[in-house]
């Protein structure tokens, strides 16, 4: 769906809003606003008593919302801040519980398909992958400021590259004649720094150097680890959880928390009674995630990777 130049297709879309079992007086919150698809459909379901609280950094994200959402902005409400203080949001705006929450994590597809934001390795410019334009530090910074060592684990954990400890030489080499400005110079580091067979791969070579860097930018998985225990306890009973991940270490995050959250008592099997008192906080609709179907991925690549898990509040 395009607005205003931003275009996004939402993943999962109709899933997503029918596992949040929508009640027209309710309250739901769309922590990752992005394109505003997921928002748009869940606001159709609510009434004029229900609310809507959309949350992004992306000032860009936010203005388009504006214009899409218009038909009912009487119960939406559309706040710039970081998912990760979900809390506070709900605190400044006079909620303490919602009855859904959703999150599509990652990056959207706006802000790869705007060359300027430097977050796609197939359009050139500056070095930037900043979620939230207003902070300071960027993928030039990282880049450019970080010392090898540190540069080859971003690499390694976050993007999950066998060819990291090469990828950070050559940057650190680079650097050390010039500063690295564009995402096409940095392209040419990290082909140049990885076997010819590599480069034959289906992936683009630097397809996972970009997504760690971009990752350590925004602190994405700090992010997820913080919100995604927030949310929990910010549900009603009865409320739903609703996470969309597209690569395994969100995935994986996402698993545990709730994981931890659906365990009770963990006494040893041998004590006579509980002494821990741990109940469970959630339940699983699903022990393992939802998956787009074919259809939804020839039309849209990007849900190839998507999964979706949702909880239900005890």
């Amino acid at each position: 769906m395009r607005e205003n130049g931003f275009c996004h297709v939402s993943v999962m879309l109709y899933e997503c809003v029918e596992f949040l079992n929508i009640k027209p007086n309710g309250i739901y919150i769309d922590a990752t606003l992005g394109g505003a698809g997921h928002s748009l459909e869940i606001a159709k379901k609510l009434s004029k008593d229900g609310r809507l609280i959309c949350i992004d950094k992306d000032e860009t994200a936010l203005n388009n919302a504006k214009s899409r959402l218009k038909q009912f902005l009487d119960r939406v409400i559309l706040v710039k801040s970081d998912f990760r203080l979900i809390d506070n949001v709900m605190l400044n705006h006079g909620f303490s519980k919602a009855d859904g929450i959703l999150f599509d994590l990652g990056v959207s597809s706006p802000q790869l398909d705007e060359a300027e934001r430097g977050f796609s390795y197939m359009k050139n410019a500056q070095l930037d992958m900043r979620m939230d334009k207003t902070q300071s530090l960027t993928a030039f910074e990282i880049v450019n400021n970080y010392d090898e060592n540190e540069l080859k684990r971003i690499i390694a954990t976050y993007g999950e590259e066998r060819y990291s400890h090469l990828i950070a030489k050559n940057i650190v080499k680079y650097r050390k004649e010039k500063k690295i400005q564009t995402t096409f110079e940095l392209v040419e580091i990290i082909k140049k720094s990885m076997p010819a067979k590599s480069l034959r791969e289906k992936q683009h070579p630097a397809k996972r150097t970009f997504q760690a860097i971009r990752i350590e930018v925004n602190d994405e998985l700090g992010a997820i680890k913080e919100a995604m225990q927030k949310a929990i306890d910010l549900l009603n009973v009865g409320g739903r959880l609703g996470v969309i991940s597209f690569h395994s270490l969100e995935d994986k995050i996402v698993k545990e928390i709730m994981r931890k959250s659906a365990q009770g008592c963990t006494c040893p099997k041998d004590f006579p009674v509980c002494v821990c008192n741990n109940v469970p906080k959630i339940k699983f609709i699903s022990r393992k995630p939802f998956l787009p179907d074919n259809i939804e991925i020839c039309n849209n690549l990007r849900a190839r990777s998507a999964k979706l898990r949702v909880c239900e509040k005890l």
